[in-house]
C-alpha cells in the first residue's frame, strides 16, 4: 500500500517534470491545454490531501499533539501543496471586449464606431473534476427593441473530468471547428475584425447544445466529438442578404428554443505533438429541415487548419467547405426571390504575423493575410432560366498590426483590400482586451 509520503514525493516530481515539460512546449501549448493540465494537478492535490486528512485522524492522540508541538525548520512538502490548493479559487471571473472604428475609403460618411462586443464569464469549480463554465455577451452596446445591440448565452456547460485523458461536456459550447471559433478573443487573432472565412463560412461564434467527449493525449493529440443540435434551414429568408452574407450563419439556431427534431455529429482532431505546430481537421454533419416540411436536406462542414509558430513568426492557413443537399426542392418555391440557397460554399486564408519589436510588456507584430470565400459557390440544378448563377468569389488583403501593450490589451490597426465588392475597402482601427 502506497504511503502519503511516498504520494507526496512522487506528486513532487510530477510537479517538477510538468514544470519543465511547460517550458518545452510553451510555445505550441494553448490556453486550454494548461487549464486542463491545472486540472489535473488539482484533482492529485484533492486526493492527497483526503489521505493526509485521514492519516491525521488515525494518528494516537499523543504522537497528533507531540507533531502539532513540535518546531519544524522547514514545512513538509505536503503541507506547502495542500495550503496551495486551498488557495486555489473555486469561482473565476472571465472577460473580454473590442471597440472597433471602420472607415470606408470611397464613402467617409458611412465611418462606424461600435462596442463589438463586450463579454463577462465566470468559472466555477464544484469539485477537483467537475465545473460549469459561462459566458454572457453583449453585442453593439445596448440591446432593446429599438437598438441593435443582443444579449446572447455564449457559453454555458458542465465538465467533467472521467479521467487525466478524457472529460465529458454538457450543455451549450463552441464548436471545435477551425482555428478562430473556440479562441475568439481579440487578444487570440490578429486583425481588426475576424476573418471573413471564419465568419461567412464558419459563423462566428458558432455554438450548438449537446454532449461531447474530449480526449487529450500525451502524444499532443487532443479529439473531440459528440452530438448537439443542428441548423434550422425553415429560418432562411429568401428576401434578406443575410443567407449571402453567411449561409449558415443565417440559419443557425443558438439554443434559443431550438428545434431539435434532427440532431447532428461533430468530430475534431488537433495534434500539437511537435513544438510550435498545431495541425487539425474537423467535420459537422446533421439534418437541417426538422421535419417541419416534407423535404429533408443535410448540411456538412468540414475544415482542415495549420499554425506554426517558429521563433518570431506565426504562420496559419484554414480551408472550409459546405454543402447543403436537396437545395433544388427547397428552392422551388423560392424561385425569383433575392436569396436562394446555395448548394455548396468555400474558403480559405494563408497568413503570416512577425513579431518585429518587443520590450518588456511591449509587442509590435505586424501581419498579412490573403483569404478568398466563396457564399453561394454553387446551386442544384433548377432548370433553363431559373438556376442562380454562383456568386463571384471574394478576395481579401488584409495588411496591418498589432501592438500589444500588457498581457491581455491589444491595440489594432489593418487596411482591408476586396477584389469583387471596392466600396467595402476600409481603414479599421481597434482596441481589445480579455482577461
Amino acid at each position: 500500500m502506497k504511503t502519503p509520503m511516498i504520494r507526496t514525493t512522487r506528486l513532487c516530481l510530477a510537479l517538477a517534470s510538468c514544470f519543465v515539460m511547460a517550458g518545452a512546449q510553451a510555445q505550441s501549448a494553448t490556453e486550454q491545454e494548461l487549464l486542463r493540465r491545472v486540472d489535473q494537478l488539482a484533482a492529485e492535490l484533492g486526493k492527497l490531501k483526503s489521505e493526509l486528512a485521514q492519516l491525521q485522524q488515525q494518528r494516537p492522540p499523543a504522537v497528533a499533539a507531540s507533531a502539532a508541538t513540535t518546531p519544524a525548520a522547514t514545512p513538509p512538502a505536503a503541507a506547502s501543496v495542500s495550503t496551495a490548493a486551498e488557495a486555489q479559487p473555486a469561482t473565476v471571473i472571465t472577460g473580454y471586449a473590442e471597440v472597433n472604428y471602420n472607415r470606408p475609403f470611397k464613402s467617409s460618411k458611412d465611418a462606424q464606431a461600435d462596442i463589438r462586443r463586450g463579454v463577462i464569464g465566470y468559472q466555477h469549480r464544484f469539485d477537483d473534476k467537475t465545473k460549469v463554465v459561462t459566458e454572457i455577451e453583449v453585442e453593439h452596446a445596448v440591446a432593446s427593441a429599438s437598438d441593435p445591440g443582443e444579449v446572447e448565452i455564449e457559453q454555458a456547460y458542465i465538465e467533467h473530468q472521467i479521467n487525466p485523458t478524457y472529460a465529458v461536456r454538457g450543455g451549450l459550447f463552441l464548436m471545435p471547428v477551425g482555428l478562430l471559433n473556440e479562441n475568439h478573443e481579440p487578444t487570440h487573432y490578429f486583425g481588426v475584425e475576424r476573418n471573413f472565412v471564419e465568419t461567412a463560412i464558419i459563423p462566428s461564434t458558432w455554438r450548438e447544445g449537446g454532449f461531447q467527449l474530449i480526449g487529450n493525449y500525451d502524444n499532443g493529440l487532443t479529439l473531440q466529438a459528440g452530438v448537439t443540435t443542428s441548423f434550422n434551414l425553415n429560418k432562411w429568408d429568401a428576401t434578406s442578404t443575410e443567407g449571402k452574407e453567411s449561409p449558415l450563419g443565417a440559419i443557425h439556431q443558438e439554443m434559443a428554443q431550438a428545434r431539435g427534431h434532427d440532431l447532428a455529429m461533430f468530430g475534431a482532431a488537433n495534434w500539437r505533438g511537435i513544438p510550435g505546430l498545431l495541425l487539425g481537421a474537423s467535420v459537422f454533419s446533421g439534418e437541417a429541415t426538422q421535419k417541419q416540411t416534407a423535404i429533408d436536406s443535410r448540411i456538412t462542414l468540414w475544415d482542415m487548419h495549420a499554425r506554426w509558430t517558429p521563433g518570431r513568426w506565426d504562420l496559419s492557413a484554414l480551408y472550409t467547405r459546405g454543402t447543403i443537399s436537396n437545395t433544388a426542392l427547397l428552392n422551388a418555391p423560392l424561385v425569383g426571390s433575392a436569396t436562394l440557397i446555395p448548394a455548396s460554399f468555400d474558403g480559405w486564408y494563408a497568413q503570416a504575423g512577425y513579431k518585429l519589436w518587443e520590450s518588456g510588456s511591449y509587442r509590435l507584430l505586424p501581419f498579412a493575410r490573403w483569404e478568398q470565400y466563396n457564399t453561394a459557390r454553387s446551386y442544384a440544378d433548377l432548370g433553363q432560366g431559373l438556376t442562380p448563377d454562383a456568386a463571384a468569389t471574394e478576395r481579401v488583403l488584409t495588411l496591418g498590426a498589432n501592438f500589444e501593450i500588457a498581457e491581455g490589451v491589444v491595440f489594432k490597426v489593418d487596411v482591408q483590400r476586396l477584389r469583387e465588392n471596392k466600396d467595402a475597402d476600409r481603414l479599421n482601427l481597434g482596441v481589445g482586451w480579455s482577461f
